[in-house]
C-alpha cells in the first residue's frame, strides 16, 4: 500500500510540475490586447495612392536577361515620392540595378539595415483585377508585388522620409538595401556584400522580407493572427550522384551489379524509405514553441510548454503532421534531373538537400554516400552548395524587433522560425549576426497564398501600419 501511495505522490507531482511550467509561461507571456484602429481615412488614402506608384512599375525580373525599362521607371518614382532620402543619402548601385542607401548616423561606426526587394516574378495566371495596374477594391491595392515585397520596400522608404522631414538624427548609419533579381537568387545583394566586407562595414541588425503577420502556424492557437519573425533560412546543397555501368564488376554485391538505372532507383528508394538523416528539435524550433505555447489551448500548450518531457514525441510527430513541419527537424532531400536508358551506360540524378543544421548535414551527406556505395554510386557537392548560420537570438536587437511588434501588433503574439524559402538576406550572415526576416504586414490566408500567384494583393490599413512599424523601429533604435 506504502508503494501506491508512493507512486500516487509521484504522479501528482510529476502532473503538477507540468502544470506549474505551463502557468509560468503563460504568466511570463506578453498579454494580447486589442488595437484600436488609429488609421484615418486620409493616411489610407494618402499611402496607398502613393504605393500604387510603385506597383505600377512592371519591374519583372527575367533569368538571363535585364531590360531597365520599368526599373528605371521605377527609380524616378522613388525620386519623386522621396525627395529627403535622395538629397541626404549616399547612394550606390550594384550589379544593374541593387541600391544601397546610406543615412549616416551620430555613430558612424555603428549600422542597421533595412532591406526589401523591388523586383517581381511574372503576373501569370488569371486575375480578378489587372496585375500592374494596382486598382483598390475591397479595402485592398490589388497588384503584382504589393506582398512580394514592394509595400515593405514603400514602408521603410516612407517611415524614413518622414523622420528626416522631422528633424530626425539616426543614432547609427541607417542603410536601406533592394536588389533588382532576388526572385532569381541573383547577384545584387551578394555583389553588395563584397562592397560591405571590403568597407569592413557590419551590422547590428539586419531586418529583410520572410515573416509577416499571419494565420497560426499551430492548431488550437487562440489567437487570430501570429507575427512570424524568422531567424534562419534553410541551407542548400546540391550533390551529384552517378551511377555507370563500367563500375560494375564481379567482386559486387547483386545490388551493384545491376544496370545503372535499377542502382539508382534502388539507392533513391532507399533514401526516400528509411529515417537516414538526423532530426532533432533545433534551438530555433524550441523557440517557437516555447514562444507560441502560451496562446495555445489544452493540452498542446502542456506539450510545447514542456518540451524536456514531449520533445522526443514531438520530433516524432511533426513528420505526421506534414512534409512541411517535418522538414524543420533536419535535412530533407528531393531528387530531380534524372538522366539515363536501357541503353546508356550512364545514369546521373541531381540530389537537392535543405538543411537547418550544417554538421548534421554534412553527417547526412556522409550517410547518403554510404548507402550509394552499396549501389556502387558516386556522389559529389556541387560547388553553388551554399548553408548560412543562424541569427543570434541573444542579441539587443532581436528582443528590440520584438518589442515593436508587440507595439504596432499588441493583438498578435510572436515567434521565431526557420524559413523554409530564400531570401536576400541569407547571403549577409557573415556581416551580421543578427539577421531578421519580418515584413510588418498582416496577411490573409488568400495573401499569403498569392505570393508568386494570381491576385496578390494587400489590405489598405496594413500598408499603415508597416509605414508605423518602421517609423517606431528607426526611431527608437538606440
Amino acid at each position: 500500500m506504502i508503494v501506491l501511495y508512493v507512486v500516487l505522490a509521484l504522479l501528482v507531482f510529476f502532473i503538477a510540475v507540468l502544470f506549474i511550467n505551463t502557468i509560468i509561461k503563460k504568466i511570463k507571456a506578453r498579454k494580447l490586447i486589442e488595437k484600436k484602429d488609429a488609421c484615418t481615412e486620409k493616411e489610407i488614402k494618402y499611402y496607398s495612392q502613393r504605393l500604387q506608384q510603385m506597383i505600377r512599375c512592371k519591374t519583372v525580373s527575367v533569368k538571363d536577361s535585364y531590360d531597365d525599362a520599368e526599373f528605371a521607371k521605377l527609380r524616378g518614382v522613388m525620386e519623386k515620392l522621396f525627395p529627403v532620402i535622395h538629397k541626404k543619402a549616399e547612394k550606390h548601385i550594384f550589379s544593374e540595378d541593387c541600391w544601397i542607401y546610406k543615412i549616416s548616423g551620430r555613430d558612424t561606426k555603428r549600422n542597421i539595415m533595412l532591406m526589401s526587394h523591388h523586383d517581381v516574378v511574372a503576373a501569370d495566371g488569371e486575375w480578378e483585377h489587372e496585375p500592374f495596374s494596382a486598382e483598390t477594391a475591397d479595402g485592398k491595392i490589388w497588384g503584382r508585388g504589393t506582398v512580394d515585397t514592394k509595400t515593405p520596400l514603400f514602408a521603410e522608404f516612407s517611415a524614413l522620409e518622414e523622420l528626416l522631414s522631422e528633424g530626425y538624427e539616426p543614432p547609427c548609419n541607417i542603410f536601406i538595401g533592394s536588389s533588382h533579381n532576388e526572385e532569381l537568387g541573383g547577384d545584387g545583394i551578394p555583389t553588395a556584400l563584397e562592397y560591405f566586407k571590403k568597407q569592413g562595414i557590419t551590422f547590428e541588425v539586419i531586418l529583410d522580407e520572410g515573416g509577416a503577420v499571419i494565420e497560426p502556424p499551430l492548431a488550437g492557437m487562440k489567437c487570430s493572427k501570429c507575427a512570424m519573425v524568422a531567424v534562419h533560412e534553410k541551407g542548400r546543397y546540391k550533390l551529384n550522384c552517378s551511377a555507370a555501368s563500367e563500375n560494375a564488376h564481379a567482386g559486387l554485391t547483386a545490388a551493384a551489379r545491376a544496370t545503372p538505372i535499377e542502382r539508382m532507383v534502388s539507392f533513391i528508394h532507399e533514401v526516400n524509405t528509411k529515417n537516414v538523416f538526423v532530426r532533432r528539435l533545433n534551438p530555433q524550433i524550441i523557440a517557437m514553441f516555447e514562444h507560441l505555447a502560451p496562446y495555445c489551448g489544452f493540452p498542446m500548450n502542456i506539450l510545447f510548454s514542456n518540451l524536456w518531457l514531449f520533445g522526443g514525441l514531438l520530433k516524432r510527430v511533426m513528420p505526421k503532421i506534414n512534409a512541411q513541419a517535418g522538414g524543420l527537424l533536419g535535412t530533407t532531400c528531393a531528387f530531380n534531373r534524372i538522366e539515363g536508358s536501357t541503353e546508356s551506360k550512364t545514369c546521373t540524378v541531381t540530389a537537392m538537400l535543405r538543411s537547418v543544421d550544417e554538421q548534421d548535414m554534412f553527417r547526412d551527406i556522409d550517410t547518403l554516400k554510404s548507402i550509394a556505395e552499396k549501389y556502387d554510386i558516386e556522389i559529389s557537392v556541387c560547388d553553388d552548395s551554399e548553408y548560412h548560420g543562424p541569427a543570434d537570438m541573444s542579441k539587443p536587437a532581436f528582443a528590440y524587433t520584438m518589442d515593436c511588434i508587440a507595439n504596432i501588433f499588441p493583438q498578435h503574439p510572436a515567434s521565431p522560425f526557420i524559413l523554409p524559402a530564400g531570401t536576400d538576406a541569407r547571403t549577409l550572415t557573415d556581416i551580421c549576426e543578427c539577421v531578421l526576416r519580418f515584413a510588418p504586414i498582416e496577411l490573409s490566408a488568400q495573401q499569403l497564398a498569392s505570393v508568386h500567384s494570381e491576385n496578390e494583393n494587400i489590405d489598405l490599413k496594413a500598408v499603415v501600419n508597416a509605414v508605423e512599424f518602421y517609423k517606431l523601429f528607426l526611431k527608437n533604435y538606440k
